[in-house]
């Protein structure tokens, strides 16, 4: 018999776990690029009775007996997703960003092909050939980064490596990299190549989804993405192609990646499709950007350098190194999460520190624009980091900022303080 006791009941010890996280995030100022705050109404789909339904295959194709809702409702996800991006081929089936590239990867080409992407170090992400990654063990990447001086693409560079390397994938997308990209450029060299030309924009789907962000699906042949980030929606994967693609990329997901889906996720991921398609989200995507604008713009005025000068998106790259050549990304991404405030350490281009180390922080406005700032409060959120990293060995400069951040954090709490996100 099920035990249909409250959590509470059944097992103290995570309720509390919970209550206490809850009570960091409403206390805190998240600054995570890749960090959200998922609706009620996500929740309470992902926490659904889709959780105990396993269903291997694709709507009207599955291994499974019972799978008829399952198809309706990841029918209906894959048609909101269609109408968000003008897509042709959907899958909402990845269980995260990193396995809707694996998916691709493994639809379209063989091992040890060689695919074309942003180096890890300037920018780019794991699944873009990192030597520790299955992209950069199962496949030949080669990588491109950042010019020295503008700190941004240079597709003359671009063109340089992919002709002399000729990819069967050229990728364009980013973890930590606050400009936009030129999507007709990387097609033309994709083109040129013979490539497949593939977006990987996990991090900003979100923004396109509320038009705030040049839309690539015109464009590439692929788009991935997650649905946790910009999106704010449940946590996994997506993918959007031109339909040629579809049945090879279908096959690469599963069963090439993974197995039976995760469908309780993607109940949640179909919540925050709709959540998108409204006119509030476009509202909220504008303001994610103007208030990673009005950051940036702050952090230049305190004497904080803004790796390229300042950012398209939602991100913002500092370079510690501007305010003592000492202060580490890690010393600096730790202090501040005491004071309040998270974010993570990241490497900046060039960086001469180990990625464990950094010189430099990534901030990203997504989760304190879902909180309610605007520009003036990121302003206000900027000048406290500032003070923080300009004053990081002066207790009574920090102290200062802790009641600051929390003064800060109490007006702009994501849930109430019962809040439990199910039903």
């Amino acid at each position: 018999m099920i035990d249909n006791r409250p959590l509470e009941q059944v097992d103290p010890e995570m309720a509390a776990l919970i209550r206490k996280d809850l009570e960091r995030q409403n206390t805190h100022l998240h600054l995570i690029a890749s960090e959200n705050f998922a609706s009620r109404a996500v929740m309470q789909a992902t926490g659904s009775v889709f959780t105990n339904k396993y269903a291997e295959g694709y709507p009207g194709r599955r291994y499974y007996e019972g799978c008829e809702v399952i198809d309706e409702m990841e029918e209906l996800a894959n048609a909101r997703v269609r109408h968000l991006f003008d897509a042709e081929y959907v899958n909402v089936q990845a269980h995260s960003g990193a396995q809707a590239n694996m998916g691709v990867y493994f639809g379209l080409i063989e091992l040890g092909d060689t695919v074309m992407g942003m180096s890890l170090d300037q920018g780019g992400h794991l699944t873009h050939g990192s030597h520790v990654n299955f992209s950069g063990m199962y496949y030949n990447f080669v990588s491109y980064g950042l010019d020295r001086e503008t700190e941004l693409i240079d597709m003359d560079e671009v063109r340089r490596i992919a002709l002399e390397s000729r990819p069967k994938i050229l990728l364009a997308g980013y973890s930590a990299y606050s400009r936009h990209l030129d999507y007709e450029a990387f097609r033309s060299i994709a083109d040129e190549v013979g490539a497949i030309f593939m977006v990987d924009a996990a991090h900003f789907i979100g923004l396109i989804a509320g038009k705030a962000y040049p839309n690539p699906v015109p464009i590439a042949d692929i788009v991935t993405g997650t649905t946790h980030k910009a999106f704010r929606g449940a946590r996994g994967g997506l993918i959007m192609a031109k339909e040629q693609f579809g049945k090879a990329i279908d096959k690469g997901v599963f069963p090439g990646a993974q197995g039976g889906s995760l469908y309780n996720q993607i109940a949640g991921k179909a919540v925050a499709f709709h959540e998108a398609a409204q006119p509030e989200f476009r509202v909220y995507a504008a303001q994610v950007v103007a208030n990673a604008k009005a950051m940036a713009e702050s952090f230049i005025d305190e004497g904080v350098r803004v790796v390229s000068g300042g950012t398209d998106n939602h991100l913002i790259l500092a370079d510690l190194r501007s305010v003592d050549p000492d202060l580490t990304g890690k010393h600096a991404a730790s202090m501040l999460n005491e004071l309040g405030i998270t974010m993570n350490r990241n490497s900046i281009p060039f960086d001469p520190r180990p990625p464990f180390v950094t010189s430099g922080i990534r901030m990203g406005t997504p989760a304190i624009t879902t909180q309610g700032m605007e520009e003036a409060d990121c302003r206000t959120a900027a000048e406290l980091i500032s003070r923080a990293v300009h004053h990081y060995q002066d207790e009574a400069v920090l102290a200062d900022v802790k009641r600051e951040v929390a003064a800060l954090a109490s007006k702009f709490t994501p849930y109430e303080s019962d809040f439990s996100g199910h039903v």
